[in-house]
């Protein structure tokens, strides 16, 4: 469904990666806001999806989500978290990622066989005993662990870059469970 804008005027081109389709894009089309006859604020239309962005100041609503798209996710539920985490990074919630993240690890050991209610150490210990995270991957779980740990039981903030690292190593852990295997080596 395509949406219609009325009565958008052009603007400067504004160049930017947009929130909704991830695609660069430079529209000309769109609303300022003003204060004191100064422009404080754009509203862009995506030349591409043809969804609005609000940009004030140096922040960008939606801003892009972080991380990477994963194909051959076979476990709906796992997806869907994986999705959740970087949909959370598009608005700020840093915090929000990280236990989003946490869970993935759970979801991940129950669909390979391990069984529901089980501690998290037991989680990671039954996906690192089936292989499932490469070598020398157990760092990146770990890490996963208490990051999750510390955001649900301490008062802290979780800043971009720690949820940036640690859907990082989400991504790569999808990627080695469902990605790299669906590819075929040919002689």
């Amino acid at each position: 469904m395509a949406i219609i804008w009325y009565n958008p005027q052009n603007i400067m081109p504004h160049s930017y990666q947009c929130g909704y389709c991830n695609k660069e894009v430079g529209p000309n089309s769109g609303y300022y806001g003003e204060t004191n006859n100064k422009i404080v604020a754009t509203i862009v239309i995506c030349s591409y999806c043809n969804k609005p962005s609000f940009f004030f100041e140096s922040s960008q609503t939606p801003s892009i989500r972080l991380g990477n798209d994963v194909g051959n996710i076979s476990e709906e539920s796992v997806k869907k978290l994986y999705n959740e985490a970087r949909d959370c990074t598009s608005v700020g919630a840093y915090t929000s990622a990280i236990l989003v993240c946490r869970k993935i690890i759970m979801h991940l050991a129950v669909e390979k066989g391990a069984i529901p209610g089980e501690s998290f150490v037991s989680y990671i210990d039954f996906l690192e005993n089936g292989h499932y995270f490469p070598p020398n991957g157990r760092p990146w779980v770990d890490k996963i662990r208490q990051k999750g740990n510390e955001a649900n039981h301490e008062i802290i903030s979780v800043n971009k870059d720690e949820a940036q690292e640690l859907l990082l190593f989400v991504e790569f852990l999808l990627r080695f469970i469902y990605e790299f295997p669906s590819y075929t080596i040919s002689n």
